[in-house]
């Protein structure tokens, strides 16, 4: 997985991590089901307290369905909607192959290590989830309406409108592939990813990204107190119609072409800007500007300072 930056964060000014995911625990007296196989529907509907380990689930829909205390390690789920409606479950070292689409919906207290995940729609309306070394190859439409999660180690892609809706999301050393990415998320921190994606951060609350480098057209937009620090930034007509951005330390790419139009600012780039267009207020230090273009159309009050040459 490719970083970038300086990956230790020193600053006085750098919050605690979000106590985004409570540790799941499980009871002692778990049954131990080894080496199975099944298949058909609701193959162990309403089942608790199972450790299931090295078993198989064949084609058929929500094998575990309305379960609690699940803890599923080295399994294969091949059939749709296993993990719906599950309360406190962990997989370790699983594999859900392309049929097993949308397999962790309504379910809460989840987590997960070193598993692959081959199909999309995954994790919707889930509440206190932790994934950690988990690879997604097909992520279209994954963590929606999400709330409490945590990531450690993961790459996605084909990742288009991942992490929609969610909310208090801790992440560091993530890779993601993907278009529409963490629109209306709110309380969100990332450190050490790299993320490529076009539209990502619309319409965000509270968000602030360090070390990170970020690709794709129109970052940004609409968003409310984003706060991005020694990132790097490409991508046509970035950061537009943003409420309290602050940027520290960051660099901006060849592409950064009329950037901040209409937005709220604080920033500091320490690299050249290919333009800036119609900032509303606030101020801006970059290296050097190609064009600052204000016209007719700059909003009130239009008092943005701007300096270059820092």
């Amino acid at each position: 997985m490719q970083h970038t930056g300086n990956h230790t964060d020193n600053s006085s000014a750098t919050p605690a991590r979000p106590d985004v995911f409570k540790p799941v625990e499980f009871p002692a007296d778990m049954k131990e089901v080894n080496g199975k196989e099944f298949g058909g529907e609701r193959a162990l509907f309403a089942t608790h307290r199972l450790h299931l380990d090295g078993v198989t689930f064949h084609p058929g829909e929500s094998a575990l369905k309305c379960c609690s205390y699940i803890d599923a390690s080295r399994c294969v789920f091949e059939g749709k909607y296993p993990f719906w409606h599950v309360d406190t479950f962990r997989c370790t070292d699983c594999l859900f192959q392309p049929g097993a689409r949308a397999a962790l919906w309504y379910s809460r207290n989840l987590d997960m290590r070193r598993c692959r995940i081959d199909a999309p729609k995954m994790f919707r309306e889930m509440e206190n989830l932790s994934l950690e070394e988990v690879r997604i190859p097909d992520a279209q439409e994954t963590l929606w309406g999400c709330r409490g999660v945590k990531l450690r180690d993961v790459e996605v892609a084909k990742a288009d409108y991942i992490f929609f809706h969610c909310s208090d999301i801790d992440i560091d050393r993530y890779h993601q592939e993907g278009n529409y990415s963490f629109q209306y998320c709110r309380n969100v921190v990332i450190r050490n990813a790299v993320i490529n994606s076009r539209d990502a951060f619309w319409e965000t609350d509270d968000v602030t990204v360090y070390d990170s480098e970020i690709n794709g057209e129109f970052l940004g937009w609409h968003s409310r107190n984003l706060r991005l620090v020694r990132c790097k930034i490409n991508g046509t007509q970035p950061l537009c119609y943003c409420k309290n951005l602050i940027m520290e330390d960051c660099t901006m790419g060849d592409e950064c072409d009329l950037a901040f139009e209409d937005s709220e600012l604080t920033a500091t780039v320490n690299s050249a800007i290919v333009s800036v267009k119609n900032p509303r207020s606030g101020s801006l230090k970059a290296l050097a500007i190609g064009e600052v273009i204000i016209d007719k159309n700059i909003l009130a009050p239009a008092d943005c300072k701007i300096e270059t040459d820092i």
